[in-house]
């Protein structure tokens, strides 16, 4: 495996550009995912990298080395100083995996739906993806204003769930809104319905807004029903995350006639 120790190294510089520009993802179709745990969750789920990039520490990991021998692409070798500076974690791990950004689907909506307005919060768009998968909602649309949803940060605060979510970013949400063949939720503070007394056994599209102004007012007017999650007097809401996993879970627990 080639080891690369200068700054000067074009792949190097090509993954650094990759690592913290989002343009620049965009222009290559391509991301970074960072840690053995994402790197295998995308091994088993969709297939090999196009390449793995690990640290010269990191090749004494057991866990890594695994990881190369199962790898049927590129491999590239970093000294430790230069793989910090592609890792997007405090203290990595040791290996990280380009790979390309899938096109987004043109099936139709499947379930339920989460549609996410101005989440600029890259933990919070992630622990929503991760929120959304292990409940069974297939289809995320982020609107306007949302963290990146292939940058590395969301990927690593969804913890392999892109890979079994189908993401789409659009311009106007509006238009999702009024397409979605189901009742159309917004979530705000205080609203007259409860998510617990009202029926979600059916298709469930779940509005959510961003941390600070909430939903857009044009969302909500456009959606069916504004609900709210009743909280204890005193508390005036939810982080957006934990808020988007109560709703998915209440919906499920419906579905499920429990």
């Amino acid at each position: 495996m080639k080891l690369i120790a200068s700054r000067d190294n074009p792949r190097f510089k090509a993954l650094r550009d990759l690592a913290g520009d989002v343009r620049e993802q965009r222009r290559q179709g391509m991301t970074l995912i960072d840690g053995p745990h994402l790197v295998e969750a995308y091994r088993r789920r969709v297939g090999s990298a196009l390449l793995l990039a690990v640290s010269e520490s990191g090749l004494a990991n057991a866990e890594i080395q695994a990881l190369l021998q199962s790898h049927d692409g590129e491999a590239l070798c970093f000294r430790d100083a230069l793989f910090r500076e592609l890792s997007a974690t405090v203290s990595p791990v040791g290996i990280l995996a380009a790979i390309p950004i899938p096109g987004e689907s043109a099936d139709p909506l499947q379930g339920d739906c989460a549609m996410l307005d101005g989440i600029q919060d890259a933990g919070n768009v992630g622990s929503i993806l991760r929120s959304a998968a292990a409940a069974g909602i297939v289809d995320v649309i982020l609107g306007p204003g949302c963290a990146g949803v292939w940058t590395p940060k969301v990927l690593r605060a969804a913890q392999g769930a892109h890979f079994g979510l189908r993401l789409r970013e659009c311009d106007d949400l509006a238009v999702a809104v009024k397409n979605f063949p189901g009742q159309t939720l917004a979530t705000v503070v205080n609203a007259r319905d409860s998510i617990f007394g009202i029926d979600l056994s059916g298709r469930v599209a779940w509005l959510f807004g961003s941390e600070g102004r909430g939903l857009s007012e044009a969302l909500v007017c456009l959606s069916a029903r504004r609900v709210t999650i009743p909280l204890v007097e005193g508390n005036e809401s939810l982080n957006v995350a934990a808020a988007a996993a109560v709703c998915f879970f209440e919906a499920l627990r419906q579905k499920r006639g429990e």
